[in-house]
């Protein structure tokens, strides 16, 4: 355990030092935020739902400020995948599954903190409609919190799942390009599963993508009471541990199938 603590030590502070790649992803994503919220607020005009806006502007800033716990992935990785350089890591007295999952952990980590939490305050301190508002209660808010963390466990296990498919067909743009297309949809990036049909929710909802990031969200909201987070926690452990389960044994199969040419 103490060797993946420091390879996850190790790229936390490897993920501090692209400054500028941070202060371009939050202009980035502010300026998303803000064209989202100004056009849901443009069809809540026209046509008021029974969701307080309050709440629809509230789950685009927690998407947008944690967009980058989505869609991060380890160029490394996908780099060794394609070179074959992975080899290297098979001399390594870890579990490869457990290294790799430690690093994309710290990455998506400290990526959405670097970028979530200047976001977060600045949606705080826009005008009433347009912000961030406050969590339901402040047990609302201490429930979003381990469901956060369970949700980018969550995001870890599918995307080991997808670096499983990279290698075996050694080119991550397809697998990947898919993955992040339902993720989006799924997740309630492109359009908040709460303004989904109530018919589809209750089958979105159950899906690992909810887990994600819709399920904090509903509980910082208050859409989910208090009485419901047990639930919703264990829904998310569950998803989190079959998917770790799935990619484990998708990576032991490729590692027993693995062919090294060369001298």
């Amino acid at each position: 355990m103490r060797a993946y603590l420091s390879v996850f030590r190790m790229r936390l502070r490897m993920e501090t030092h692209y400054r500028g790649a941070v202060l371009g992803g939050i202009l980035c994503q502010i300026f998303f935020g803000l064209i989202l919220v100004a056009l849901y607020r443009t069809l809540y005009m026209g046509k008021p739902q029974e969701r307080p806006f309050a709440h629809v502007a509230a789950y685009v800033w927690l998407q947008q400020a944690f967009f980058r716990m989505l869609l991060s992935s380890d160029a490394d990785l996908m780099d060794k995948i394609r070179t074959g350089a992975i080899a290297y890591d098979l001399c390594r007295p870890l579990d490869l599954y457990g290294f790799y999952y430690a690093r994309i952990m710290a990455q998506k980590l400290m990526g959405s903190l670097l970028r979530g939490i200047p976001m977060l305050v600045f949606a705080c301190l826009l005008p009433a409609g347009w912000g961030l508002c406050a969590p339901a209660s402040p047990q609302a808010l201490l429930a979003a919190l381990p469901a956060l963390l369970l949700g980018l466990m969550c995001v870890c296990a599918m995307e080991n799942i997808t670096m499983a498919f990279t290698m075996r067909t050694l080119d991550p743009r397809g697998i990947q390009a898919l993955m992040n297309l339902a993720m989006m949809i799924l997740c309630g990036n492109v359009l908040p599963l709460t303004l989904f049909p109530d018919r589809w929710q209750r089958v979105l909802a159950l899906l690992p993508y909810a887990q994600m990031l819709d399920a904090p969200i509903r509980l910082y909201t208050g859409e989910y009471g208090p009485e419901r987070a047990g639930e919703v926690l264990l829904i998310q452990a569950v998803w989190t541990g079959a998917l770790i389960l799935l990619g484990a044994s998708l990576w032991r199969r490729n590692r027993k199938r693995l062919l090294v040419q060369g001298g």
